[in-house]
């Protein structure tokens, strides 16, 4: 199984300079920040749950911006209301990708439930339009040109990177930062 590190890096690799990226607590936002900072990167610190909550208030006052939310299971489980939410408003701007290790790693590696529970289901049912699961992950399948609500389940690995840095930035830093990127 691909590690989750590979995974955002290939996704940092990919996004465009005006695509704007939230990223949930923990080690996907340091992983983030560790291979791609960028002024348009909106590292959640101490939010676990609400990545995707604030990328939908992002991308409906920023119709013009794709957001990619990048989520772990834990944190998208946690904040289930989001979805729909993210569903009902038709944020067609919006790609949402959840790297499913059906564990609360940056927590001590405590097990999720996410392998009982059908992620891409709720996605469905919620209005995602596009939906997949990527067992096997290739890069090509995730389409940030889509103009529709897309959601992506991606199995990863756990990752063994303990000695990765936190993100250097101030939450006020990130946030001014952050800022720059949006529409006025």
């Amino acid at each position: 199984m691909i590690s989750r590190s590979d995974v955002i890096q290939q996704i940092m690799n990919k996004v465009s300079k005006n695509d704007l990226v939230v990223s949930t607590t923990g080690m996907i936002s340091r992983e983030v920040f560790n291979h791609n900072d960028r002024n348009e990167n909106f590292y959640m610190i101490g939010s676990m749950g609400l990545a995707s909550s604030f990328a939908l208030g992002i991308a409906k006052s920023n119709p013009g911006k794709k957001v990619i939310i990048l989520d772990g299971d834990g944190s998208f489980l946690m904040n289930l209301g989001s979805s729909t939410c993210i569903g009902y408003y038709n944020a067609n701007n919006i790609t949402h990708i959840v790297l499913d290790n059906f564990s609360y790693e940056s927590t001590g590696n405590q097990p999720s439930i996410s392998k009982k529970v059908d992620l891409c289901s709720i996605a469905k049912s919620s209005g995602y339009k596009k939906v997949s699961e990527l067992i096997e992950f290739d890069i090509r399948n995730i389409n940030f040109d889509l103009n529709e609500l897309s959601f992506y389940r991606v199995l990863v690995g756990i990752d063994k990177d303990e000695n990765i840095s936190r993100v250097e930035h101030s939450p006020e830093t990130i946030t001014m930062n952050f800022k720059g990127s949006l529409i006025n």
